[in-house]
Formats: structure tokens, C-alpha cells, sequence
């Protein structure tokens, strides 16, 4: 028997678990579900013969150690700043290790080690990153092995709402980490390279450089640029590239509205609030507001950010609460922390909706013979519940698909990786087809 350790039992595990659980008996796995809340893993585990659950502090090294020594293949599904304890402990043991979170320095230098104890550890197979990776390397290798050049690869996704349970002006609910959807953007300057130019555009301007996207059968979207695109231009082979650009998918009209956050200085998560127990939402707001006894917040707010009365922004505002007399509810908050939790309030997917995930690919190439051309492949999935929503399906079931394929052996590939080699995303992609995670492309004007 396999034992399979899951670290983490948040959110995004209910499909990685499902899928497991489904393929425990045929693969002679046993599955532990560690959290540090016990009733957690125990609620994931549900009465499966195969599964259990444990409680586990991970900042106890000893007890973290003895959990991982008992297992074949470890799931880290935990907070990003959490792994690299866990892959040291994995590559001292030659425990192969999976995650879904993007690779960090730290982790990056645990790749000589891996690789000569020949230990695979797997980064980045959820949705974004995981999924972008697999379907973007199949299509760049099949383009580059007919011939072509690449010169233009840009990537969007987003996790969004289904549109028939789109029913705010924000067009958005939060599906994932609430905490990630608040500091979205915060680590620093976003970088890319556009039509032979380098870009880098700073956090307090992010929201404002968006472009409009059309994805067929689901109408216009906005993207904004993500992370460090430039970091890829390696990893994808395209040292020499035109344009490379990696952004987020929202509905029209959230990156404006967003930005008027970033601006008031809602999202900074540096320093705490005084005296945040005794405010209401509108107090809160006018924090960031200039001192006028005369004017109300809302004028006071316009006049700041010249924002027009009757504007969109501020009924996106006004819908969300920010002039509310509600009492905020918390003892000790960040501005970033009290923007949490109304966005939690406010933003909550109902039990019978579903939301939505939504990845476009955009490929320019020239011919051998010289012509240049354009090809966009795109993907929607809906979630099933509010569970197994699409958020928690794309980024759990590349996990689980990459974790059946390592314990067999058909994925061997030592080192600290993320998943592009045709090894890794055929099988994978090929199994997410047959979830209903499928791609479909075709041919578009040049500069369209």
C-alpha cells in the first residue's frame, strides 16, 4: 500500500480528495488528510475506508517529520511561505512532493538536491499557475516542431462567477483564498515585454493598464498583467520573443472600480487600524479622506479621485458597503484585513451557484515561409457546487492527476520542476479532457 500525505485541508482540496479517494482502491493508495484543524480533515475524510484524518501543527518540525516519514508521496496544499520545511524534509527522505503554488527562490534552491537524490518535486499543476503551463507548452511545441517562430504569447485566467449567477456590478465572487483576492498584485512591480519593449508598471498603477478581451460564447473580459512575466521566457523557450505577457481575467469595470481601492489605501496590509473596534464601514473609509466637516464622504471621495457622481464607480462602491453605518467587527485589523472581510460578506458564492474559470491563450508565429499568423486557444469551465466549485476542480484535479502518475512511475523527472515537459502534460491534459477541461482554438487576425 502507497500512503499518500495531504498537507492542508482548505478550499481548494475537495476534488484533489474526491479524485484520490476514487482511484484509492484500484491504485492501493491510503490517504492522510493533515490540517491543523481537526475537524477539517476529518470532514474531507469522510468515512472512506482509505482515508483519514490527522491534526497537525506544521510549524512542529517533529511532528511534521513524523507524518512525512510514514508517506510514499506528499500533497502540500498549504500556505506558499509553508513549503519549502516540507520539500527539505521530502528530498532528505527521497519522498517525491506535489503542490499547486508557484516556485519561490527557497524552493528553487532545493533543485541541485532533488535532482541528486532523485527526487521529484512538482510546482505550479494547479490552474494558474498549472493548467496555463500544460496547455501553453503543448501548443508552443507543436507550433515550434512545424517550423514557426514564435513572436507573440500572452496568457490570461481568472476565476469568476458563472454568468447566470452574476448578479453584482463587481461581476466577481471570491472562489479562493480571500486573502490572495485582497493583496492580488501587492508584491512589487509587475513586469512583461510588449511588441519589443520592456514594461514595468509599479502596484498603485496595475488597475489602470487593462486590456479587453473577447472569449466566445462568454463575452468581454478585462485583463491585467500578473507577477513577473519575464521569468518565463526561459522556462517556455522564448528567450527571443516579442511579447510576453501573463495577466488576470475580470468582468469590464472591476479593474477600475479596484483600482479606487488600491488608491484610498484599503488593500495595505503594513500597519494596523486605531480604534478599528469602534468603527463602522463608512468611518473606515473616510479614514483615507481629507478632514471636511462640511462635505460627506462620498463628496469627499469624489473630489479626491474625480470621480463623476453618476459614475459606475460609485455604485460599485455604494453596492459594496464602503458608506454603510455597519459596525465593522473586528478588535485588531490591517486596512487590508477590514477590506477582507466585507469583501467576504459581500462577495459570498452562494450555495446553489457556481462560479467560473476562464483561460486565454493568445499564440503569434511566423511561418517558415515568412507569413505571420495568430491562433488563440481559450477554456471555460463551470463548477458543480458550491464544494466541487471550478476553482477548487482546476487547481485539485492536475494535483491528483500529477500524484497517481508519480506513484506509478510514469512521471520521472528528478528535480524542483513545473510542469512542461510533454512527458508531464500529455497524460495530464489528456485525463482533464476527459473531466470536461478542455481547450478549443483557432485562427484570428494578427494584431487582433
Amino acid at each position: 500500500m502507497k500512503n499518500i500525505l495531504l498537507l492542508g485541508a482548505g478550499r481548494s482540496t475537495p476534488s484533489l480528495i474526491k479524485y484520490l479517494q476514487t482511484h484509492a482502491e484500484a491504485e492501493d493508495w491510503h490517504l492522510t488528510i493533515a490540517d491543523q484543524n481537526y475537524d477539517w480533515a476529518a470532514e474531507k475524510a469522510g468515512p472512506h475506508a482509505r482515508s483519514r484524518a490527522l491534526e497537525l501543527d506544521i510549524r512542529d518540525a517533529e511532528a511534521r517529520t513524523a507524518a512525512i516519514d510514514e508517506a510514499q508521496l506528499v500533497v502540500s496544499m498549504l500556505p506558499a511561505h509553508m513549503h519549502v520545511p516540507v520539500a527539505e524534509a521530502c528530498i532528505d527522505k527521497g519522498i517525491p512532493m506535489v503542490t499547486a503554488s508557484y516556485i519561490s527562490p527557497e524552493m528553487q534552491a532545493l533543485d541541485e538536491k532533488a535532482r541528486k537524490k532523485g527526487v521529484t518535486v512538482i510546482n505550479e499543476i494547479g490552474v494558474d499557475p498549472g493548467i496555463d503551463h500544460l496547455s501553453a507548452m503543448q501548443v508552443l511545441d507543436r507550433l515550434r516542431a512545424a517550423g514557426n517562430e514564435i513572436t507573440v504569447f500572452e496568457s490570461f485566467t481568472g476565476g469568476l462567477v458563472a454568468p447566470e449567477n452574476d448578479d453584482n456590478p463587481w461581476g466577481y465572487k471570491i472562489t479562493w483564498n480571500p486573502r490572495n483576492v485582497v493583496l492580488a498584485g501587492a508584491g512589487g512591480a509587475v513586469k512583461f515585454k510588449q511588441e519589443g519593449k520592456y514594461k514595468y508598471i509599479p502596484y498603485h498603477m496595475l488597475f489602470r493598464r487593462s486590456e479587453i478581451i473577447e472569449v466566445e460564447g462568454y463575452g468581454r473580459f478585462e485583463g491585467y498583467p500578473n507577477r513577473d512575466s519575464l521569468k518565463y521566457r526561459q522556462v517556455y523557450g522564448l528567450e527571443n520573443v516579442d511579447t510576453i505577457f501573463r495577466g488576470t481575467l475580470r468582468r469590464p469595470g472591476f479593474c477600475k472600480a479596484w483600482d479606487v481601492l488600491v488608491k484610498l489605501g484599503m488593500t495595505d496590509d503594513s500597519y494596523q487600524v486605531e480604534g478599528v473596534d469602534r468603527m463602522t464601514y463608512r468611518d473606515f473609509t473616510n479614514l483615507f479622506l481629507a478632514y471636511s466637516p462640511q462635505d460627506s464622504v462620498e463628496l469627499k471621495l469624489m473630489h479626491f479621485l474625480n470621480i463623476p457622481q453618476d459614475s459606475s464607480l460609485m455604485d460599485r462602491l455604494r453596492w459594496l458597503g464602503l458608506f454603510e453605518e455597519q459596525p465593522i467587527g473586528l478588535e485588531k485589523a490591517t486596512p487590508a484585513q477590514v477590506l477582507q472581510k466585507l469583501l467576504q460578506e459581500k462577495w459570498q458564492l452562494g450555495a446553489e451557484e457556481k462560479d467560473m474559470i476562464v483561460m486565454y491563450h493568445k499564440f503569434g508565429y511566423r511561418t517558415p515561409a515568412g507569413e505571420l499568423r495568430m491562433l488563440e486557444s481559450s477554456m471555460v469551465t463551470k463548477g458543480q457546487d458550491k464544494e466541487e466549485t471550478a476553482m477548487a476542480r482546476t487547481v485539485g484535479l492536475p494535483v491528483g492527476i500529477a500524484v497517481r502518475h508519480v506513484l506509478n512511475g510514469t512521471i520521472q523527472s528528478p528535480g524542483v520542476q513545473i510542469p512542461i515537459k510533454r512527458a508531464i502534460y500529455e497524460p495530464i491534459l489528456q485525463e482533464l479532457a476527459g473531466q470536461g477541461i478542455t481547450f478549443r482554438e483557432k485562427e484570428i487576425n494578427y494584431r487582433s
